[in-house]
């Protein structure tokens, strides 16, 4: 394992005790990339044709995880999350008529993806529709016999029922989309009776749909509309979602229009028992935390997500998971430590990625983007390091989350959409630090039961004086880039934006990944003298991901940085012609390349400008297509903070369908 350093001071994870490795799978050696001669110039695709002969490295053994593993939660690995294809036209989202097509005989049918923001269920259904016998079913409480298995938890005590407050008087449900009404949800039916009735009825079955209850065990459906309210006592309905959160309990607010009244305002909410505990091991009997928990450390009461022990830490800028689409981690199944001790502990997180996800839909990759992988191995990471409590070590101090750098590799090439991620993750180290403290960690990602990701990381949480002195990557010195010290070099322009704007263009990177705008290119520059890349964008304030990194501590995600050198180095490769005579082109991610990382500073809302460099290290022609080895550098004014080594890119035929 590689030591891990921070300003000087040097942190070997090996040296703390732990146990022995296990026996690693066979795999192909790590590769090293080697360094390119100085005069060496770009080369066409045609000159990669015979592969470089890559040099071996020491393996990078990883101690030995723990295996305990709630039983109730198998299930989830081999449980694939539907997709919603039909009639989505009110989302502007409708798939093409073919997308039905069976998976195991035809490529994977195109997907219609959620947008970032959108609120993401705990289980999901390929039901889009319901008769009367299976609303007669959901009143008597049958919610996985209508819905399928994944809305049964061993940890949840079904109470939650449709109709308990009044007669049912829905007598079909005709349309159920998940994103409909521009996202939020949409449901149409018909009814006989009470209007007002309903309009509630419908929205009980859309909370039924989105799996609220399973938050709570034992929790019921408390409703709120307008019983009795004048209309025609036979019709159909459309309901509007207008809000469906787990905050501070699991709601949803919605409009239902009936044709001859005015629009009805209604809201249910999944409550737990009176009296019921809803702490870590409370809301779910075999979860130490669930989707529920994780919400309220986002945004939310820090004592219900973490213990009364975190209750200074509501409402007040703290260490946070992310917010939105970028909190990718649902759920903790075991933690092998105590709270207090700071220098061991291991545990098992889990993270679900439909297939629809956003950022399937916005990535130029074949499958999940990068960047992913590093948030939620790192959000797996730090979550129970927190749950530790190296904070509580300085009581009344303002302490914010940075991550500090790591290592990381993928293990093997596989598509993750409808997959459950597992993460096993081993806190190693924490050292408390005036106005600070520093926790490593390692961890593994599986899924199916294979591990296809590996790395490890340092953590640190610093008050607000520590990060106001952060002098950056180079102690406070200068350091400008490549470009700025010859500025000499003949650049050419690879004018992003454009190649953007046109909806044809293929492998881009659009909408919330939209990161770059321009690469300058200098041919046969950079350190390696196999190129040089370097792009320039200001900072919005209102850029999306401040909203969603961190509530009330707002920064770019540190992965996101990484992903913007990546798009760099993606459109330099397009334009070289790498993708010529391909017939399908994709990018992804290759196996065996160690990437590492450091982060000595943050970008904020303020701070004006992203700058970033990538110096072409290798070009070589593995077995699945052309990879691309960088070493880069990103600038805030006048500081270097982020440095990346062997950041890998390859771009070859497409072999996942979307």
């Amino acid at each position: 394992m590689t030591t891990l350093e921070f300003d000087g001071i040097a942190f070997d994870p090996d040296a703390v005790e732990k146990p022995a490795p296990p026996a690693e799978p066979q795999a192909a050696p790590a590769v090293s990339a080697g360094a390119v001669p100085a005069a060496r110039a770009v080369p066409t695709r045609a000159a990669l044709a015979a592969p470089a002969v890559p040099t071996t490295s020491t393996p990078n053994p990883l101690a030995q995880l723990r295996a305990g593993v709630a039983d109730a939660h198998r299930a989830a690995l081999a449980a694939q999350y539907a997709l919603q294809r039909a009639l989505w036209e009110r989302a502007g989202l409708a798939p093409p008529a073919d997308a039905e097509r069976a998976a195991d005989t035809a490529p994977r049918p195109t997907t219609s993806h959620a947008p970032e923001w959108a609120f993401k269920p705990q289980a999901r259904t390929t039901r889009t529709h319901l008769d009367h016998p299976a609303l007669r079913q959901l009143a008597d409480g049958d919610i996985a016999g209508v819905f399928g298995p994944t809305y049964h938890r061993p940890g949840i005590r079904p109470a939650a029922k449709l109709a308990a407050q009044h007669p049912l008087v829905l007598t079909e449900v005709t349309t159920l989309e998940l994103f409909g009404a521009e996202g939020h949800g949409r449901l149409t039916a018909a009814y006989e009776g009470d209007p007002g009735t309903a309009a509630t009825q419908a929205a009980e079955v859309f909370a039924l749909y989105t799996a609220l209850p399973l938050s709570l065990t034992g929790s019921t459906l408390v409703s709120s509309g307008p019983a009795g309210a004048p209309g025609p006592h036979s019709g159909t309905l459309e309901l509007r979602v207008t809000e469906i959160d787990l905050v501070p309990r699991p709601h949803l607010t919605a409009e239902v229009h009936i044709d001859g009244a005015a629009p009805l305002s209604v809201e249910v909410t999944a409550t737990e028992p009176t009296g019921a505990e809803i702490g870590p091991g409370r809301a779910d009997e075999t979860l130490l935390l669930s989707e529920f928990h994780m919400t309220h450390l986002a945004r939310g009461d820090q004592a219900i997500a973490m213990g009364p022990e975190f209750a200074e830490y509501t409402g007040v800028r703290a260490t946070r998971l992310p917010t939105g689409g970028l909190l990718l981690v649902d759920r903790v199944l075991d933690f092998d430590g105590e709270r207090g001790e700071l220098n061991t502990a291991a545990y098992t997180t889990e993270y679900d990625s439909p297939a629809d996800s956003w950022y399937y839909g916005d990535t130029a990759n074949e499958s999940m983007p990068h960047f992913v992988y590093m948030e939620t191995s790192l959000q797996a990471a730090l979550l129970m390091g927190y749950y530790a409590g190296p904070t509580l070590t300085q009581p009344g101090t303002t302490l914010s989350l940075r991550n500090l750098g790591g290592t990381a590799t993928v293990l093997r090439r596989v598509d993750l959409r409808d997959s459950t991620i597992r993460q096993h993750s081993r806190l190693l180290s924490t050292t408390i630090l005036p106005g600070s403290s520093l926790q490593t960690f390692d961890y593994t990602l599986s899924t199916g039961g294979e591990p296809f990701y590996r790395g490890e990381t340092m953590f640190g949480y610093f008050s607000d004086e520590a990060l106001a002195n952060q002098t950056g990557l180079d102690a406070g010195r200068p350091a400008p880039t490549w470009l700025a010290e010859h500025p000499e070099a003949a650049t050419r322009n690879i004018d992003v934006a454009a190649r953007r704007a046109d909806p044809a263009a293929p492998l881009a990177s659009r909408a919330t990944l939209a990161l770059i705008d321009r690469v300058q290119v200098v041919d046969g520059g950079g350190k390696y003298g196999a190129g040089y890349l370097h792009s320039l964008r200001e900072i919005d304030p209102a850029d999306w991901y401040f909203d969603r990194h961190f509530h009330l501590d707002p920064v770019i995600p540190g992965s996101l940085g990484v992903e913007s050198v990546i798009h760099a180095v993606q459109e330099w490769m397009l334009d070289a012609g790498y993708a010529d005579g391909l017939e399908d082109p994709a990018f992804r991610i290759p196996a065996d390349i160690a990437f590492s990382w450091r982060y000595r500073g943050q970008f904020l809302p303020t701070d004006g400008t992203v700058e970033l460099e990538a110096h072409i290290k290798e070009l070589r022609h593995g077995e699945h297509g052309v990879i691309a080895v960088v070493d880069g550098s990103l600038w805030k004014p006048g500081l270097r903070i982020y440095e990346l080594t062997d950041l890998a890119i390859e771009l070859g035929e497409r072999e996942v369908r979307s």
